[in-house]
């Protein structure tokens, strides 16, 4: 049951967050001329350099890109209203040199999802979408299809936070590559699958996102880009904001680069709510100061007050409640945690190829922080706990008793944890091409054998036996990966494995088998409904 665990922790980090430069010095920004650009609510760069509060964080972020970890690094702080650190390290272009500085456009991965919830949010405000309507109601002719529950039951809420049944999803296009993404409505009769009934399962789905921003589209008679422009960027005064890079944009925005320095050519997504705004970190500022009513002259009131805290609601009871300690949950676009250190936070963060973000407000205390890259190094998330800690000090001080604090001993695993599912499971994995019948032996060692038909619905049987490996079983909730082939058109572009993520109910095993590329250039993560009966 071995496998080459470092690939596949690679794919799973990029699954959930939706996935080296050295240079003499660092480059140093904030603006172009930073002394003539002050303002009440802008402090300039020669201010920060000597100011003592952030020192160390700064030297951190200095030495992260003068090691060739990232190419860039850009940072923005306020608080209580205004702003207190922007600054800028290294290159957005590598092969221009060109510096990065807080009006850069980053790629922002999923901290595209509260701006898209935002955008929603105005069009429910108008009276034109109602969060607890159908989503089928506002995509017709498109539809959803509910292998499990009711697709009429899943709602524009249960899409908001990823509770709608739809599974596992990201799939990215290359402009070098001939193969384009499909229409939305094509991408809906494949993907827009529930593999469980709306409001049982928290599952993170980009594709749901994808599907909001479709709604967005054929309620507001605008598209996508254009509304967010229109509805949301121009009127927070977010000038160097855009659903991927907007026209006469092209210069500010930073590329994107693999961890091996070599710049990662544009790709579009099929799922543009969930993931494709570029942003830079002074526009990221002000869309948090905007949610923590600390709004600048130059914004306006693009919703009401209520409407802006229903969003990162902690008592919403429809939120998914992650752990019973923090009370951490996810509600309509928003990552709310209640004990974060000791203070309550609402975030998103962003992970893909070439991408990094992490965007945070401490609402307690009027901070928002936001901190970019434009590669994919994990290590950058960390600098929230630094900033964190140089302005809170209780926050330190929990931090450091947290990290301190002795780990509980991990409770005894039995000889065989899969016992209960002992025997042999047959079914199917029903792909929008077509059936793939699929056998699951469970041994009384603990090895699983797989055996599925790769042939995608030709007249040849082509059965691969092969182990499932990683496995993990936890209530009632069956992960694991395999060698296999999941023969449909578009996941037949790239060599891939399968990930399959099922749930125990009775005496069936169901959920979704999702055809992940293995390639060095990440592509898809393409899932189809699975169940399987005990025989």
């Amino acid at each position: 049951m071995k496998s080459n665990k470092k690939h596949i922790l690679k794919r799973s980090v990029i699954f959930f967050l939706l996935t080296f430069l050295s240079i003499p010095a660092p480059i140093y920004a904030s603006y172009p001329q930073a002394a003539a650009m002050k303002s009440d609510s802008t402090i300039s760069i020669r201010t920060i350099i000597k100011d003592s509060l952030f020192y160390k964080v700064r030297e951190n972020m200095i030495k992260m890109v003068q090691n060739g970890e990232t190419p860039s690094l850009s940072v923005a702080v306020a608080k209580d209203g205004k702003i207190i650190w922007e600054e800028s390290f290294g290159l957005a272009d590598r092969k221009k040199k060109t510096p990065a500085t807080p009006h850069t456009m980053y790629s922002i991965a999923s901290t595209s999802k509260p701006i898209t919830a935002t955008g929603l949010m105005i069009l429910v405000e108008r009276g034109l979408i109602k969060l607890n309507e159908s989503v089928n109601t506002y995509i017709a002719p498109a539809q959803l299809t509910a292998y499990e529950g009711n697709a009429s039951d899943a709602t524009v809420k249960h899409l908001l936070n990823h509770t709608a049944g739809l599974p596992l999803h990201y799939s990215y296009f290359y402009e070098d590559e001939s193969y384009r993404k499909p229409d939305m409505a094509e991408s809906i009769k494949r993907y827009g699958i529930m593999v469980h009934p709306p409001g049982e399962t928290f599952e993170y789905s980009n594709f749901g996102f994808g599907i909001l921003d479709y709604i967005v589209e054929k309620v507001s008679g605008q598209t996508f880009p254009d509304f967010m422009k229109n509805e949301v960027f121009q009127p927070l005064g977010m000038t160097h904001s855009s659903v991927n890079i907007g026209p006469g944009l092209e210069e500010y925005a930073a590329t994107r680069y693999e961890q091996d320095n070599s710049p990662i050519p544009f790709y579009d997504v099929d799922h543009a709510g969930a993931s494709s705004v570029y942003s830079s970190a002074h526009d990221l500022l002000k869309f948090g100061m905007f949610h923590l009513k600390d709004r600048l002259p130059d914004q306006k009131l693009i919703l009401d007050n209520d409407a802006v805290d229903e969003m990162p609601n902690e008592k919403d009871k429809e939120a998914v409640n992650w752990t019973k300690e923090t009370k951490s949950g996810y509600t309509l676009g928003w990552m709310v945690n209640n004990n974060n250190n000791g203070y309550a936070t609402v975030s998103h963060g962003g992970g893909m190829p070439g991408v990094v973000s992490s965007f945070n407000l401490v609402p307690s205390e009027n901070i928002v922080i936001v901190i970019l890259s434009n590669s994919l190094n994990f290590r950058v998330f960390g600098f929230f706990d630094e900033i964190s800690s140089a302005m809170l000090p209780k926050y330190k001080k929990n931090l450091e008793k947290n990290r301190e604090r002795k780990q509980p001993e991990p409770e005894p695993e039995s000889a065989n944890p899969l016992s209960e599912l002992h025997g042999r499971w047959e079914g199917t994995v029903r792909t929008y091409d077509g059936e793939m019948p699929i056998i699951m032996e469970f041994q009384d060692d603990g090895d699983v054998h797989v055996l599925m038909n790769q042939s995608g619905g030709s007249n040849e049987m082509l059965i691969l036996e092969t182990l499932l490996n990683n496995v993990e079983y936890k209530d009632n909730n069956l992960t694991g990966q395999f060698y296999g082939t999941i023969a449909t058109n578009d996941a037949k572009r790239h060599p891939h494995n399968v990930l399959v993520n099922m749930k125990l109910k009775g005496k069936r095993l169901v959920g979704y088998a999702s055809a992940y590329s293995t390639t060095k250039r990440v592509h898809f993560g393409l899932s189809s409904y699975i169940s399987l009966t005990k025989t």
